[in-house]
């Protein structure tokens, strides 16, 4: 059969990145992660002085940039950003470039292009109800407010680790922001797979993941 377009969407902190990286490993697929693209917008809209809530020039930002993608890497016109973009002030930059609805036209129609031939497993918060609402298999992830800041406070990807209320805090405000946005709020899929993170190891939540993919590779759900 076709190789699978999956969808993981869920918030900050709940092991998108960690358990899709793993999962595309496995399948031999292609990942993206889709929330480093609006970083990489925010992150070239802040070296040249733009105005995040300038729509437009942010959109213009978005539309003249090449972004690159990949397990590894993160570059926007040829610049390698995966370490810049991975910083509160980032955090806070692509949470407003997230918000505006141009600049998620943009980014979308490229998302939807990477996933035309199948054999990819994207991540964000829109994927499974936006850029891909006819993905072959939709997950959901999620985690209590209080392990997700614990995870992202030592992640020393995100430039941990740092002082646990302050993440809380910048969590509970990106929530905030991902939901109630006009331009593709934050939710699970009606046909979404829901799975807690709480209190399951990387390994575990994989390993559940892989046994869905399987059934879903043998026509089963």
């Amino acid at each position: 059969m076709k190789p699978l377009v999956i969808a993981i969407d869920g918030p900050s902190g709940v092991g998108k990145g960690t358990v899709a990286r793993a999962l595309a490993a496995e399948l031999g697929y292609q990942h993206v992660d889709s929330g480093a693209m609006y970083r990489a917008v925010g992150w070239k809209a802040l070296q040249l002085g733009v105005p995040l809530e300038r729509e437009d020039a942010v959109a213009a930002i978005a539309s003249g940039s090449t972004i690159e993608v990949s397990a590894t890497m993160v570059a926007i016109d040829g610049h390698d950003v995966t370490r810049a973009i991975r910083t509160p002030e980032i955090d806070k930059a692509a949470a407003a470039v997230a918000r505006l609805p141009k600049v998620r036209t943009i980014l979308v129609e490229r998302q939807r292009a990477m996933g035309e031939s199948g054999g990819i497993v994207m991540e964000g918060r829109d994927i499974g109800t936006v850029v891909f609402p006819h993905a072959d298999l939709k997950l959901y992830l999620d985690a209590s407010a209080e392990e997700r800041a614990r995870r992202r406070a030592n992640d020393p990807a995100h430039s941990g680790p740092v002082a646990l209320a302050e993440v809380a805090t910048a969590l509970k405000e990106r929530d905030r922001s991902d939901s109630t946005r006009a331009a593709s709020p934050l939710y699970a899929a009606a046909d979404a797979i829901v799975i807690d993170t709480t209190h399951a190891a990387v390994p575990e939540v994989v390993a559940q993941v892989m046994s869905i993919v399987r059934r879903t590779l043998a026509g089963e759900r």
